[in-house]
């Protein structure tokens, strides 16, 4: 495997070739020089950034035939045997491998007896974390009460996982993620001295894929020149890893924010082409828009980015979103990358999410544009509008014969069949509008209501926790306005409608709000369509006929009960009512 071969070749063998731990470095090394040498170590941080590798340099350092001291001199047989693992006084133990207790108490036992080849001996234990409990119970004892020919350097990446008893016996050093400053020098100083040619931006990209650490940075580093040939370009480093232009994504958010889901879809669709992988599309996304929320909120946000590289030049972009729209997209990506992990399909979990994006980011520019059509609309284009109206009134007319029963029961097998392309007649209407349908209109795009819907996805997990059932059926809602005590919500399909509005249902729902929102609401929903109907202006007599319609329903004696229990089974995409 080609990729290691770099990273053994500059894998430091000195604590001065070390990168980014100079606080640790030096503590260690004066450690050495006053013989204040410690018993047991605990080196912990993420993986990378070099916990092994000191671990080994200290080790050679006290035991090297020239010292201790404090820098190892890598050329007596010592050194250079504990370089190539041949010295069994000094033992790297896989704590993966070996988690059990019989290992721990074989280790203790071989503790007892003196070094033979070295001055010290030195067991590394990786991984410790994945000990068991009685392993560790068994190397407590050990740590407590150790020989003085012995030293443990315990290395972790999840510390919290060790008990209090062991991590208070040793000496603990946290290994922080190496800058990317740090990592873009070292990148560049191997690349010269290897003979290989890379851009800036190349090596910048890798630092910051690498998330601070070297080992990973070096690995990908090797693997792109060995492909390319010893050049390392910007865009070699994106075709490699997966990676996406921010200059994409740029694209990608203006036509999210443009409400473009055509775009939007061509866009996902070229990604897949192109050989991306839709889980590594949503994380590279998630990070773009973290990056314009740091290039909106902190001046010279340079080393905040993640994958923008020039931030200056994103300006523009990032101005463009208000700060909720920003943290409401994030909220939205992390909800459904979260989802995408136990999706079969993650490319459809990708779109949907995406199209979620522009419905809210484009609603309202969509409103405004819809206002100016009309508003610049020739003078028959009234007549236009009177026949849509005369079209709606026929149709519900139609309903109301339907649900009364006016319609004889003979008629469906004399008509002619439906054409698979003619909307079926809803069985009942769905038209339920608020009584203080002015109040939420005004307050549709208030402070409340932004706030509201950036912890929206806060809501929905703490419904899915409390009942998954009532989830699954509030998930086809979306809020839509707020006032000072109720949110109103609206929904797609009816029967989730309904069944969201039982008392029980609700009852949860308004619990979860209360405790995630921070004040008691109450849950008011109406259709999608009578929301859109609101909003482009629909005048009151049409709120006025759907009010006295849903009356109408509601006292009507003739009603069929078993149409809405159809629903309610089926579905109502699935229930055709025939003529």
């Amino acid at each position: 495997m080609k990729h290691i071969a770099l990273y053994r070749a500059w894998r430091p063998q000195s604590f001065q070739d070390m990168v980014g731990q100079q606080h640790i470095i030096q503590t260690l090394q004066n450690a050495i020089r006053e013989q204040r040498v410690s018993h047991a170590y605990l080196f912990s941080g993420p993986r990378g950034t070099g916990k092994t590798t000191a671990a080994k340099v200290l080790a050679k350092a006290v035991n090297c035939e020239r010292g201790p001291g404090a820098e190892p001199c890598n050329e007596c047989e010592a050194c250079r045997r504990i370089t190539a693992g041949a010295v069994m006084d000094v033992q790297e133990i896989d704590a993966a491998s070996n988690r059990g207790v019989e290992e721990i108490r074989d280790l203790r036992e071989k503790v007892k007896y003196a070094p033979t080849e070295v001055r010290q001996k030195v067991y590394i234990i990786d991984e410790v974390h994945m000990l068991t409990t009685e392993a560790f119970n068994a190397l407590l004892k050990t740590l407590e009460e150790p020989p003085p020919h012995v030293m443990f350097i315990l290395a972790t990446t999840e510390p919290h996982k060790l008990p209090a008893t062991i991590i208070s016996r040793c000496q603990r050093f946290d290994f922080r993620r190496v800058s990317l400053e740090e990592q873009t020098q070292r990148l560049a100083q191997i690349a010269r001295e290897e003979g290989m040619e890379a851009d800036d931006e190349a090596l910048q990209y890798i630092a910051r894929l690498s998330d601070g650490g070297m080992r990973d940075a070096l690995s990908i580093l090797d693997q792109i020149a060995s492909f390319t040939g010893g050049h390392v370009s910007y865009e070699q480093v994106l075709s490699m890893t997966g990676g996406i232009a921010s200059e994409q994504f740029g694209r990608l958010a203006g036509a999210i924010q443009k409400g473009d889901a055509g775009l939007v879809l061509q866009m996902v669709e070229d990604f897949m082409q192109e050989g991306k992988s839709a889980d590594k599309c949503m994380e590279n996304l998630l990070y773009y828009f973290r990056d314009l929320l740091m290039i909106q909120m902190i001046p010279n946000a340079n080393k905040l980015t993640d994958r923008v590289l020039h931030p200056e030049e994103y300006q523009e972009m990032a101005a463009s979103f208000s700060r909720q729209q920003l943290f409401h997209m994030i909220d939205t990506l992390n909800h459904y990358q979260s989802e995408m992990k136990y999706a079969s399909q993650p490319q459809t979990l990708f779109e949907v999410a995406l199209l979620k994006l522009c419905g809210s980011q484009g609603a309202a520019a969509g409103y405004e544009q819809a206002h100016a059509q009309q508003a610049a609309a020739p003078a028959d284009s009234g007549e236009v509008n009177q026949l849509k109206r005369q079209v709606a009134a026929l149709e519900k007319k139609l309903e109301k014969l339907i649900q009364s029963g006016s319609v004889p029961s003979g008629a469906s097998a004399q008509a002619p069949a439906r054409s698979h392309s003619a909307p079926a007649p809803r069985a009942s209407s769905a038209a339920k509008i608020p009584s203080n349908m002015d109040q939420f209109l005004a307050q549709k795009g208030s402070p409340d209501f932004l706030e509201v819907q950036r912890q929206w996805g806060q809501v929905l997990q703490g419904v899915k926790e409390e009942k998954v059932t009532v989830h699954a059926w509030f998930m086809d809602g979306d809020p839509v306005s707020v006032t000072e005590d109720a949110v109103l919500v609206a929904f797609k399909n009816n029967i989730h409608r309904e069944t969201t509005e039982k008392p029980a249902n609700k009852q949860v729902i308004e619990g979860v709000m209360h405790d995630k929102l921070g004040k008691p609401y109450h849950l008011v929903t109406m259709m999608q369509r009578d929301w859109a109907a609101a909003l482009e202006g629909a005048g009151t007599q049409q709120k006025e006929e759907l009010k006295l319609e849903h009356e109408h329903e509601d006292k009507d004696p003739n009603a069929k009960p078993w149409i809405d229990e159809a629903l309610h089974m089926f579905g109502e995409d699935l229930v055709i009512i025939k003529d």
